[in-house]
């Protein structure tokens, strides 16, 4: 297929890149700074623009991967003199409706973290994907089945909640590795020394729900183990009442569930 990007950031580097190693063609690639497009351009051999009207006015696909807060109007200014195109958004938190009306609509959603020094394997990345018709649709399947087998229809409500999940599995945990980065510090150790709790902790999870795998104090509230861990935060009031907050957290939910 041939494809063009409007955005040339994380998620889009490695979308675009898997897409060209697919056999789709890049044919050209925007972003608000030249640098970033001819970034992404050089790795998929395309053509790079910082302006919008210089892209091609057809293609089988406009993919859309830019801040939440600039999609509409990313897209309104990329709708211009492209009315009959297909247009795909890429992001978890925003509804399809942000595309616009015009053309055929719809949202690609690859359910990954990202970043621009290590490539995706697309493979094992499930696809939520909606369109405003079956062309929309069909161009979004096409296009999520040639780099995974997960796929799935999704409508925009049930795609926040989902987005909102991913943000407490993946974004949440990683701000704890960084505080416990912290912790660490104040006694000179580094923070690979929990690379194995923290592997093993992932796999498990894999294996059984995360409830059954939840251990540590909070689960029982050991109120020994728990206060000696609040004083030793006791100047760090901040980390001291998330600690008490995750810990009270854990332990209702066990309690609950």
């Amino acid at each position: 297929m041939k494809i063009v990007f409007a955005g040339a950031g994380r998620l889009a580097t490695n979308f675009a890149l898997a897409l060209s190693q697919a056999g789709h063609q890049i044919a050209a690639v925007y972003s608000r700074t030249m640098a970033s497009a001819e970034g992404l351009a050089r790795l998929v051999g395309s053509e790079a623009t910082d302006d919008i009207g210089s892209l091609p006015h057809e293609a089988d696909a406009f993919i859309i991967s830019v801040k939440d807060d600039a999609l509409a109007s990313v897209a309104g200014r990329l709708a211009v003199g492209r009315q009959d195109q297909v247009f795909l958004h890429t992001s978890g938190a925003v509804p399809m409706a942000a595309v616009g009306t015009v053309g055929h609509h719809g949202v690609i959603y690859p359910l990954q973290t990202f970043s621009k020094e290590r490539q995706v394997d697309f493979s094992r990345v499930p696809f939520f994907i909606e369109g405003s018709d079956a062309v929309a649709q069909e161009a979004a399947r096409s296009i999520a089945t040639s780099l995974s087998s997960r796929v799935q229809v999704l409508a925009s409500a049930d795609r926040r909640r989902l987005h909102l999940a991913a943000v407490f599995a993946c974004n949440f945990s990683n701000h704890c590795y960084a505080l416990a980065a912290e912790v660490l510090g104040k006694c000179g150790l580094t923070f690979d020394v929990l690379l194995p709790l923290i592997d093993e902790t992932t796999a498990k999870v894999h294996h059984m729900s995360p409830r059954d795998a939840q251990t540590g104090p909070a689960v029982r509230y050991d109120e020994n183990v728990i206060r000696a861990h609040e004083q030793l935060l006791a100047d760090d009031p901040q980390l001291q009442a998330v600690y008490s907050e995750l810990s009270r957290s854990i332990h209702q939910l066990y309690q609950r569930q």
